[in-house]
């Protein structure tokens, strides 16, 4: 299926590793000129070789911290002047860490905040007016599983990723008229570092084996396993792509069933 990617560019937060690097993968396997961004340039620039190499594209690299309002503006600005604009943008961040209510402090909240909500604002005002102006672009926010279902010990997570929820319905609404779409996809349960940091909570508090974590987490979903990172990686590729034309304001959940509503 051709997915009418090749020559777009895409930009990828939080992409040395896990999920964002996947993805940024996974928009490099389909011919788009692709951004990353991380806070460790060393693995940063390890994983833009890799992608250069492998699928013969062109790959920005920029260390910086996806926190910080002026950096993500100014990440955006070299992206625009190297490929001349954004058709793509994929925002990402570490999870906040595992935590229950009361051992949360107010620098927790603040960090989660501007980690796993602004970050996704200030990504957002600096690619919106590029797309406009080509009345043609792609959004995709990477949340969690607890935008749906909340995760025990998770607390600072279903918070303020449900405030991403809203954020991507708001700009869908506002700026569908210009051809751009904004859709969230929250993954269950992967095989990343991320959840080796849940499994290592989990375990000190339960008693169990850090295996025996990765075990119950996949027993609960009805596939039976623990994603892969590159499953989500092409949910997102998907939503991005011209397949997905009529798809925006949506939350896609990619968890082998995990989630129990409707």
């Amino acid at each position: 299926m051709n997915l009418g990617l090749k020559g777009r560019i895409a930009v990828v937060a939080a992409s040395s590793q896990g999920i964002g690097l996947a993805t940024a993968e996974a928009f490099a396997a389909e011919g788009c000129r692709v951004a990353m961004c991380a806070r460790n340039d060393r693995t940063l620039n390890a994983a833009a070789e890799k992608i250069t190499e492998t699928h013969k594209v062109e790959v920005l690299a920029e260390a910086l911290d996806v926190s910080d309002a002026a950096a993500v503006s100014g990440f955006v600005s070299n992206v625009v002047s190297k490929f001349g604009g954004v058709d793509i943008c994929v925002t990402n961040a570490g999870g906040p860490p595992a935590k229950g209510f009361l051992a949360c402090t107010l620098e927790d909240w603040q960090r989660a905040l501007e980690f796993n909500f602004l970050s996704t604002v200030y990504f957002a005002r600096e690619v919106i007016p590029h797309m406009q102006r080509k009345r043609w672009g792609r959004i995709v926010t990477i949340t969690s599983i607890t935008t749906k279902q909340p995760v025990a010990d998770l607390v600072l997570s279903n918070a303020v990723r449900a405030a991403v929820v809203g954020l991507v319905k708001s700009l869908a609404n506002e700026f569908g008229k210009d051809g751009i779409l904004v859709n969230n996809v929250g993954p269950g349960f992967t095989a990343t570092d991320r959840l080796k940091e849940l499994a290592r909570a989990r375990s000190v508090a339960s008693g169990k084996t850090e295996q025996e974590m990765f075990d119950s987490w996949a027993a609960d979903a009805p596939l039976r396993r623990l994603a892969d990172p590159r499953e989500v990686a092409e949910t997102i590729v998907w939503l991005a792509s011209e397949r997905a034309s009529y798809v925006t304001g949506q939350t896609v959940l990619v968890d082998g069933g995990l989630y129990k509503g409707l």
